[in-house]
This record gives C-alpha cells, structure tokens and sequence, in this order.
C-alpha cells in the first residue's frame, strides 16, 4: 500500500498554491507530512510569513526553503497536477481513490478505514488483485 498525494490548489484561495509548493518544499527537506499536517491545522494563515515561520517550527532550512517558496521551485510538478486533476474533471478537494474507488470530501476516519480494509481483505493470497 502507498499513499501519494497530488496538489490541487483552488483557484481562489489566495494562497493555496503558494502552500501547495510550501508542502513541496518541505518535502524536499524530509518534512512534507508535518508541513502538511501544519498548513491544514493552521488553515486559513497561509501566507507567505506564516508559511516561513511554520519552517523555522520545523527546524528546516530556512534560507533554502525561502528560496524554494520565493522562486516557486515545485510550479511544475504543482501544474502538472492540475492537469491531472482537470483530466479527472476533479472538482473537490479532498478526492481520494483508494484502489480506483472514489472518496469525495472529506470524510470521517471510518469511511477511509472501511474502504481500506476492503481493499486489503480482497487482495489477500490468492484474490489475485
């Protein structure tokens, strides 16, 4: 099993995409799960000096993750998301596939949890998944 998350910034948000490519930044320091678990607890204080002091809390290198957010280093993999999404005709954020079934919104833990166990029960040995 593996998670992997793609980006789809509203289009109006004033700084989802600049948080988009704060996660991704992170990332690349090895922190992309507590960027993220940070950016989602302190919604809506996304802008630019919240996402560098969120940084600095998660003792990354600042200066290279300034640089990073400041030269939007991640727009390509962020657009190419994007498009991923709108060849989805995605329209809500979350939507979560898990092995093809489609989970819009978002929802409590349980419907996740049942989702997956499904999943995991119907490809035990011999299920041929």
């Amino acid at each position: 099993m593996r998670l992997v998350v793609k980006h789809y910034p509203y289009k109006y948000r004033d700084f989802s995409l600049l948080a988009a490519e704060a996660s991704l930044a992170a990332r690349d320091q090895g922190k992309f799960r507590e960027m993220h678990a940070l950016l989602l607890e302190r919604s809506p204080r996304l802008d630019r000096a919240s996402l560098i002091s969120y940084a600095k809390e998660l003792r990354l290198d600042v200066p290279r993750f300034t640089k990073d957010l400041d030269a939007m280093a991640h727009r390509k993999e962020i657009d190419r998301d994007v498009k991923l999404a709108e060849g989805l005709d995605l329209y809500n954020t979350p939507t979560i596939f898990i092995n093809g079934i489609k989970v819009v919104g978002d929802r409590p833990f349980e419907v996740y949890k049942a989702d997956i166990d499904g999943e995991l029960k119907d490809s035990g040995p011999g299920k041929g998944k």
